[in-house]
C-alpha cells in the first residue's frame, strides 16, 4: 500500500488486521447498537463507514461526503443519526442512519457553527436515550455552539446560540446524565465546565487546571470520573466528578501516558480506560480503580498504526477500533 496512504485500526490486547479509511482519519466512533463504525477523514473531507463483523472485523460501506476538513464524528444515543463537525467550512454535516447502518444526508444537509469546529456533544434523557441538545466546541473564537435536536435529527441554533470557553477549546464531553459538559482548552492548559438548564443551554462555572495542551476528554458511564488526555506532557489527569458536577483532581492528578496523547476512551463497563498517542503510534491501556483512578495495565501500551488520533470501544466491550491519522489511511482493530 503506498506510503502516503492513511489508515484505520482495529485492536483488543492483540492487534487484529487494518482496514482502508479515507485520507487523514482523524475521530471514530462506534454506534449505540455495536453494529456500525463511523470515521471522520480530515484530508479527503468524508465519512468511511463499516460494518461490524460477529468477531469484530470491519467491513467496509461507501463512504459519504461531509463538509471542509472534517475533525470529529458523533452518533446520536438513539443510534438514528450521525453529526460531523467541519472544521474548514465551520459547519456541522447531519446524516440518517440506514437499516443497513449506510448514512444518508440529512434535511438540512448541514447547520453552520462558530469558527473552526473541533468536536461535537449529545445531551440527552438517560432512559429515554432521546437526543435534546448538541454542543459544538470551536477552536477558531473559542466559543461552544449551542443547538436544539429536532425528532428528524435536525439542529437549530438556541437563542443564545454560543457561550466562551477557555483560548483554544479542542474537545467536549457530557456527562451521562445530560447535567453537565465540560469543554479541553487546549492553549489555556484548563477545563472550562458547565451545567446544562432545563432548556438546554449552557451556564459557565469555574475552569479547572489540567495538564499541558489538554485536548480531549472522557467520562465514565456513572458520570463519577473523567479523564483528559494532554498532549503536551504526555500525561492523562484525572478527576472525580461531584454531585453538581464539579471536577476535582484526584491524587495523584495525572498518570502517564505514551507520546502525544490524544484521545481517551472509557469502556462501556467502567473498568478500563484506553488512549491513543500520536507521537508513539501507541495506545495506552489502563484499569480503573475503586476510587476512579488509573493504574497501567501488565501492558502499559499496544501497537498502533502511525498517528493514531482517536479511539472507541464498542458497547459490549469486546473490541476498539482506532484512527490512525496518516498511516496509509487506515484503521487498527483490537478486542479489549
Amino acid at each position: 500500500m503506498p506510503p502516503t496512504t492513511s489508515a484505520l485500526v482495529v485492536f483488543s490486547v492483540v492487534r487484529a488486521a487494518d482496514v482502508a479509511a479515507g485520507t487523514g482519519p482523524q475521530s471514530i466512533t462506534v454506534d449505540p447498537s455495536g453494529k456500525h463504525v463511523y470515521v471522520a477523514n480530515i484530508t479527503s473531507g468524508n465519512v468511511s463507514q463499516y460494518a461490524i463483523g460477529t468477531n469484530g472485523s470491519l467491513a467496509s460501506l461507501a463512504s459519504i461526503a461531509a463538509g471542509s476538513s472534517p475533525r470529529s464524528v458523533s452518533v446520536d444515543p438513539s443510534g438514528l443519526f450521525v453529526y460531523v463537525a467541519n472544521r474548514g467550512s465551520n459547519s456541522l454535516s447531519l446524516y440518517t442512519i440506514g437499516a443497513n447502518g449506510s448514512l444518508t444526508s440529512g434535511s438540512p444537509p448541514s447547520v453552520s457553527s462558530q469558527s473552526a469546529p473541533q468536536s461535537i456533544a449529545m445531551a440527552k434523557i438517560p432512559v429515554q436515550l432521546v437526543p435534546l441538545y448538541a454542543y459544538v466546541a470551536n477552536e477558531g473564537d473559542d466559543s461552544v455552539s449551542q443547538y436544539t435536536v429536532g425528532s428528524n435529527g435536525s439542529l437549530a441554533p438556541m437563542s443564545t446560540d454560543a457561550v466562551a470557553t477557555g483560548s483554544g477549546p479542542r474537545s467536549l464531553a457530557v456527562d451521562p446524565s445530560g447535567r453537565f459538559a465540560y469543554v479541553t482548552n487546549a492553549a489555556g492548559g484548563d477545563i472550562s465546565q458547565y451545567t446544562i438548564g432545563a432548556n438546554g443551554s449552557l451556564t459557565p462555572t469555574t475552569r479547572v487546571a489540567a495538564g499541558t495542551s489538554p485536548v480531549s476528554s472522557a467520562v465514565d458511564s456513572l458520570g463519577k470520573n473523567a479523564y483528559v488526555a494532554n498532549s503536551g506532557s504526555n500525561t492523562v489527569s484525572q478527576y472525580t466528578i461531584a454531585a453538581d458536577g464539579s471536577l476535582t483532581a484526584m491524587s495523584p492528578a495525572t498518570v502517564a501516558a505514551g507520546s502525544g496523547p490524544q484521545s481517551p476512551a472509557v469502556d462501556p463497563s467502567g473498568r478500563y480506560v484506553y488512549v491513543a498517542n500520536s507521537a508513539d503510534n501507541s495506545v495506552s491501556q489502563y484499569a480503573i480503580g475503586a476510587d476512579g483512578s488509573l493504574a497501567p495495565m501488565a501492558a502499559t501500551t499496544v501497537a498502533a498504526g502511525t498517528n493514531p488520533q482517536s479511539v472507541s470501544v464498542d458497547p459490549s466491550g469486546k473490541h476498539a477500533y482506532v484512527a490512525n491519522g496518516t498511516s496509509n489511511n487506515r484503521l487498527f482493530g483490537s478486542s479489549p
